[in-house]
């Protein structure tokens, strides 16, 4: 769920997300706005900044993959807590960033102050936008600006009343193709994120024209238009490049990608983890870590989880929508994966290697999963043990049963699924299929090679397999 950022109620914010660009330098059919940063598609890190911003709606223009980008927008929407009202407008024929603004317009409502943002820039904090908004103030057009010290590159380059930069109040925004070698040299630039009032934005973008040389109507324009028309342009520079961030290839994402994770990385190490090596750590949701958790490389954290004190994670392994307590120890090339329904490891139990731990899986303190097995909706109290080769599927297992190798519980008839009880203190042979639904009552013993299709009695012997028969002087079929 997210957090709204406190804000003054004196004027609604009303987001405007661009989201129609093909992203033609991905290289993909997919819109360049649902490739995933951190787990997640850009825009979706887009929308939830306009959600904790406490925005009043959210209007996104879309163009190439429309359908695709709506829809998940709507699933978006549904699966998290906060999200303002979405509306759709689509840019066609695609004309420049004014042009796309100039089709949302329209639905904005003139009592507010829109805040553009962009779909495939991911990492700008609400606090910023907060800032940016504030400096808006209802009354005059803020921009937010990065200032590095260093060549601006392709930015637009922001010219100011006196040089020198600071607050000097913005008198143009010079698109990089457009600038003189002079304006060039400017290293202060326009991160494509605007702050303004509405109606004084619509004003001005009713004035854009396509005179420069993309031949488009250019977003930036409006801030000449404002000087122009006496309304002040005042920028909200930030030093952090990162937080601004655009992704236009491959090769873009991967970097923002690594430096999202060396920033996960090292907040967690801030806190006391121990990550054996930060630039091989991944985090694609939230990690909570208690005291003195260990990671090696390689590992995976998706969706919700949470590591308890002391707990031990080996190399390579996946996480995803998981609580393990206190001790536990995941050994390496495990993969967990809670899905809705979410999975537990107790304290003290010793995962893996090469375990899977799918939706429902309940494990108590001290239990042993080993290599090879795997857990699907079931629960298993403290002590059980399954260490080599085998599969519990829908299954309630007491305490301190042994499980064999090579044993399987038979949970599905081929239309329904069906529960299988192993109480205290059972002991299951390798091989065995307990075909449920069935019941071993506590204490019993089930004989290694059996196919177990009724229940057993507490503390019984139960064996199902055919007599075994040797033929003495047996001689094998020979080639012809």
């Amino acid at each position: 769920m997210s957090t709204p950022i406190a804000s003054p109620t004196a004027y609604p914010i009303d987001v405007v997300i661009m989201a129609a660009g093909k992203g033609t330098r991905m290289k993909s059919r997919l819109p360049k706005v649902l490739h995933r940063l951190a787990g997640r598609p850009l825009l979706g890190h887009v929308l939830t900044a306009a959600a904790q911003l406490g925005a009043r709606g959210a209007t996104l223009v879309v163009g190439h993959g429309a359908s695709e980008v709506e829809a998940f927008c709507t699933v978006d929407a549904q699966a998290r807590a906060g999200q303002p009202p979405l509306q759709f407008v689509r840019q066609e024929p695609q004309l420049g960033t004014g042009h796309a603004v100039q089709q949302a317009a329209p639905l904005l409502p003139d009592d507010g102050v829109t805040l553009i943002l962009n779909g495939d820039v991911p990492l700008v904090e609400p606090a910023t936008l907060r800032r940016l908004v504030d400096q808006c103030g209802g009354r005059q057009i803020a921009l937010l600006t990065v200032d590095t010290g260093e060549n601006a590159g392709a930015y637009g380059r922001i010219v100011r009343a006196t040089a020198g930069g600071g607050d000097a109040p913005v008198l143009a925004i010079v698109e990089a193709r457009d600038a003189t070698p002079a304006q060039l040299a400017i290293t202060e630039w326009y991160s494509g994120v605007m702050a303004a009032p509405t109606a004084l934005l619509k004003k001005y973008l009713a004035l854009l024209r396509d005179d420069n040389a993309q031949k488009e109507f250019y977003l930036t324009d409006v801030v000449k238009h404002a000087v122009a028309h006496g309304t002040s342009v005042a920028a909200l520079t930030i030093a952090d490049e990162m937080e601004v961030a655009g992704v236009n290839s491959p090769v873009q994402l991967a970097e923002l990608e690594r430096g999202v994770q060396r920033r996960a990385a090292e907040r967690l190490m801030e806190a006391g983890v121990r990550l054996l090596d930060p630039a091989r750590f991944d985090l694609r949701g939230t990690l909570d870590c208690g005291q003195d958790v260990e990671i090696d490389v390689g590992c995976i954290f998706e969706g919700a989880v949470s590591l308890a004190d002391g707990v031990k994670v080996g190399a390579h392994c996946v996480i995803a929508n998981a609580r393990i307590e206190a001790g536990a120890v995941i050994h390496p090339f495990t993969h967990i994966d809670g899905g809705k329904q979410g999975a537990t490891v107790g304290a003290g139990a010793l995962i893996g290697p090469y375990a899977r731990l799918r939706p429902g899986a309940e494990l108590g303190p001290e239990v042993h999963i080993g290599n090879f097995v795997e857990v699907k909706n079931s629960t298993l109290a403290a002590g059980a043990k399954a260490n080599h080769l085998a599969y519990l599927g829908d299954a309630t297992v007491g305490e301190r049963v042994n499980y064999g190798a090579g044993s399987i519980t038979a949970n599905y008839d081929g239309a329904n699924k069906h529960r299988t009880v192993i109480e205290a203190d059972v002991h299951v042979g390798s091989n065995c299929v307990l075909v449920a639904p069935v019941t071993i009552g506590a204490g019993a013993t089930i004989g290694g090679g059996s196919t177990i299709t009724k229940s057993v009695p507490a503390g019984a012997l139960s064996v199902a397999r055919g007599r075994q028969m040797s033929l003495d002087n047996w001689q094998r079929p020979q080639k012809k």
